[in-house]
């Protein structure tokens, strides 16, 4: 019955990181802490497996169109890795009632961050965006310039600084509570590049999936102990519903999605602060 479960909570997650491309594992904490009666500290770590396998699929499925944007993925990446044991030191030393309620402000911010996205059109939100990009060059107000003869971002040391920046905290929240930080990387990569949203979650899809393989092998090295009979069907069925989520995603106007999605992350978020005394 707890593999059918786990399947089942797997699924479900998949499906939202398939739809939106982003939030997977907020959802997956809390659900295998409802689920299984696991603490925080219990649940993150599986999560962190599935989310991390399910954006590494999403990655290899995006990669054909040529929307991954991989430089600034190694360099989210690079600055997760060396961020994420700092979170995975905090989640064992910090209590887990202090955790669920870092928890529930995180997905507060997390949906405020797709309200706001969503008052966009849907055509704004998830219009795809081809390499090269004409013209993409000639836009002074982003940080991480485009150029427009190969679709690449023009490197230099603030466009550099930013992503570092947000690489090191996605890192430190993939350790602490096993968050993938899709939700901080897409709107960054938004705001200060000119990529559309699907260049967006697909270069996101491949820091989370690089910036979780560390805080996972991090783990593993600490002697984490993570039970893979429950971890395994949770995986499975994460990849089975993010590929699914894909499917269907385009036949739903993504303002809609987004606005679902954070109605559920503050109802989430209202039930973890219930529970942690806020």
């Amino acid at each position: 019955m707890t593999l059918v479960l786990t399947g089942a909570l797997g699924t479900l997650v998949g499906v939202v990181l398939g739809l939106t491309g982003a939030g997977g594992a907020i959802l997956a904490v809390p659900l295998l802490m409802w689920g299984l009666g696991w603490s925080l500290a219990q649940a993150a770590p599986v999560a962190l497996v599935a989310v991390t396998a399910a954006a590494l699929a999403g990655t290899l499925a995006a990669w054909p169109a040529r929307i991954v944007r991989w430089r600034a993925a190694l360099l989210l990446a690079g600055a997760g890795a060396a961020s994420a044991p700092l979170g995975l030191h905090a989640a064992a030393a910090l209590p887990d009632l202090w955790l669920r309620r870092a928890f529930a402000v995180v997905l507060l911010v997390a949906a405020a961050r797709m309200l706001h996205q969503a008052t966009r059109t849907a055509e704004q939100a998830f219009e795809h965006l081809p390499a090269p990009v004409p013209g993409a060059d000639d836009s002074g107000r982003a940080i991480c310039r485009i150029s427009a003869a190969t679709g690449r971002i023009l490197w230099t040391i603030p466009c550099m600084a930013v992503i570092a920046l947000t690489g090191a905290l996605t890192g430190l929240l993939s350790g602490l509570l096993g968050v993938g930080g899709g939700f901080i990387i897409v709107p960054v990569l938004r705001a200060v590049t000119t990529l559309s949203m699907h260049a967006a979650i697909a270069t996101a899809l491949m820091a989370v999936a690089l910036t979780g393989s560390a805080a996972v092998a991090s783990a593993i090295a600490h002697d984490l102990h993570l039970p893979w009979a429950v971890a395994l069907p949770f995986v499975g069925g994460a990849l089975a519903g993010m590929f699914a989520g894909r499917r269907i995603a385009p036949r739903i106007p993504g303002s809609w999605l987004q606005r679902g999605f954070a109605l559920l992350l503050i109802g989430v978020a209202g039930a973890l602060a219930l529970q942690a005394g806020l």
